[in-house]
């Protein structure tokens, strides 16, 4: 048995499922008195779920190769985008900052049709919009 990424990654899921299971779940979920089903049933089930996921990658990795190192400098791009945009919106808010967010995530990916791109950077923020603070009447930032 090799050292992979599927390997590592797959222990790594395997040792936080368990952590999850034993540590943490039992420490930070409170039980309640009445209902039907325990509060800690459901974060339970997930903490198996990944674990046993973990040890199934650990056993059977995937024959796959690592992708092209290209594809993870694409989407740490994307992230540094999403992070920026994020710590925009709690300076500017979400009207001002959500155009140009859909707007720069438009043209990363290749989209250059004006039609789609208005539709994108303005329509969509302000369907948004009118979803959150007019139907739902909740705030945004």
């Amino acid at each position: 048995m090799g050292l992979s990424a599927d390997r590592i990654s797959g222990t790594f899921f395997l040792l936080f499922g368990l952590a999850a299971y034993f540590l943490v779940i039992p420490a930070y979920v409170e039980q309640a008195e009445g209902g039907n089903i325990a509060p800690d049933t459901l974060p339970n089930a997930v903490a198996i779920v990944i674990a046993a996921c973990g040890f199934l990658l650990v056993v059977r990795p995937t024959p796959q190769r690592l992708p092209d190192l290209r594809y993870f400098a694409v989407t740490g791009a994307y992230v540094l985008v999403l992070a920026l945009a994020i710590y925009a919106m709690s300076w500017f808010g979400f009207i001002y900052v959500a155009p140009c967010l859909a707007l720069a995530v438009m043209l990363m990916i290749g989209e250059r049709r004006p039609l789609w791109l208005a539709f994108g950077a303005v329509g969509m923020p302000a369907l948004i919009w009118v979803f959150v603070i007019v139907v739902l009447d909740r705030a945004l930032p």
